[in-house]
């Protein structure tokens, strides 16, 4: 048997102040919040644990983290009530062919680029 590698089982993000990093994954995008070790603090993501750890210089530059969900226009609409600030509209990424991608961005309060992510029906057009 060949071997591979698979799953993801944690992504870690590098944040100033773990408390406001809480206030902002649980709280406003309200991600589950597995337990706290200390300056560590754990939530899953639908199976891939997200480790929020206290960092002296946050890297604003890491990866984006693409949040899934069913609808973006409800979705980004919550969010917002929920004090999220968003850097953009709803927009089409990219025409598949079975489906089209939508995204919209935000920030997290250190910087880090986060999104929204929904594949749509093909001709999707969001409602205001």
């Amino acid at each position: 048997m060949a071997f591979s590698l698979s799953t993801i089982a944690q992504i870690a993000l590098g944040v100033g102040d773990v408390d406001r990093a809480e206030d902002f994954f649980g709280g406003k995008l309200g991600l589950r919040k597995l337990f706290r070790f200390g300056d560590l603090s754990f939530y899953d993501c639908a199976g891939v644990r997200l480790l929020i750890e206290k960092s002296a210089a946050p890297d604003r530059s890491a990866s984006v983290l693409y949040f899934r969900c069913a609808d973006i226009v409800l979705a980004r609409r919550e969010l917002r009530a929920r004090g999220v600030v968003f850097t953009d509209e709803p927009h089409l990424i990219a025409p598949m062919e079975d489906h089209d991608l939508w995204m919209t961005f935000f920030t997290d309060p250190d910087g880090h680029i986060l999104a929204l992510m929904m594949e749509a029906p093909k001709g999707y057009q969001p409602a205001g």
